[in-house]
């Protein structure tokens, strides 16, 4: 799962701008990092090649002593029963302004960016992005999404410059 890992991440650091994407990608305000920590399922991804076949995803952020954010991300083979995959990294800040940009890495010395583009005020749902626009991850904190708020990110994520074709639902307990 290591090398699936080492794959985004080597992606993400070389990923660069097309055209029609040259905005910069802005990130929220703020993000009050005791709050973003626990467990997020993943409701919808730009499928890669790291995570093909795993649904029922989370991601799991908890403080460690030294300041960072230890993550756990997991998901199961193929079905919601199939075999549990996980890998455990760790996250940075380095945007200390807005807490929004940070580097995760599952692998030393590559890592990658991880910016929270979109976030619910009450911390109930979050969209992840990366500055290429090759990444995202919209999750939330139960494994269900309203379809009426799923619509409502796809349009901010649009207006954003991510292409929605590439955009993938995530299958998640109660689907």
């Amino acid at each position: 799962m290591k090398a699936m890992f080492l794959t985004l991440i080597i992606a993400a650091g070389g990923a660069a701008l097309s055209g029609a994407e040259t905005k910069p990608l802005d990130v929220v305000a703020h993000v009050d990092l005791q709050r973003y920590l626990g467990t997020w399922y993943e409701i919808a991804t730009i499928p890669q090649r790291f995570q093909k076949g795993l649904v029922g995803v989370t991601a799991h952020y908890s403080l460690r002593a030294d300041g960072k954010i230890d993550v756990v991300n997991a998901g199961r083979k193929e079905t919601l029963d199939g075999k549990v995959k996980s890998v455990r990294g760790k996250a940075w800040v380095v945007d200390k302004t807005s807490n929004a940009k940070l580097k995760v890495s599952f692998f030393w010395p590559f890592s990658g960016d991880y910016w929270i583009i979109d976030l619910d005020k009450d911390y109930q749902w979050a969209v992840v992005g990366h500055p290429s626009r090759t990444y995202l991850w919209i999750l939330c904190r139960t494994p269900q999404m309203g379809p009426a708020l799923y619509d409502e990110l796809l349009g901010r994520i649009a207006a954003k410059g991510y292409d929605l074709a590439k955009i993938k639902k995530t299958l998640q307990p109660g689907d």
